[in-house]
């Protein structure tokens, strides 16, 4: 599981490479498209682009265009499937919540009955 700030790149770098296999992009397109408020630095940026590498979503390879340092991302398996499986996982999350709700209720409904019988 990611933590927000690799969710946060992974969604950039996914939207970055826009249904291809590969995509040329520099620290600072990334952090263009992250929230502004967490204060993403080109550093920061880099280092969770080498722990997503690290976790199997992409290859990244380091390059130079006039003078910027740019990164080839290759998505893997993983990083096809990124919002596939963000959105399995917000549907498990939701499924949860309602059972919950759900046997939240229930017992409530039972101990409003059980009251009303030894009453």
């Amino acid at each position: 599981m990611l933590s927000k700030q690799e969710n946060e790149v992974m969604n950039a770098v996914y939207e970055m490479c826009d249904g291809k296999d590969s995509c040329l992009v520099s620290p600072y397109e990334i952090m263009s498209i992250l929230p502004a408020k967490r204060g993403y630095t080109p550093e920061k940026v880099e280092s969770i682009l080498r722990t997503l590498e690290l976790d199997d979503y992409f290859d990244l390879l380091e390059s130079d265009r006039k003078g910027e340092r740019m990164f080839v991302i290759t998505l893997h398996p993983n990083g096809v499937a990124y919002k596939r499986t963000a959105l399995q996982m917000r549907r498990t999350l939701l499924f949860k919540v309602g059972i919950s709700v759900a046997g939240a209720v229930i017992t409530f409904v039972v101990g409003l009955i059980l009251r009303s019988i030894f009453t």
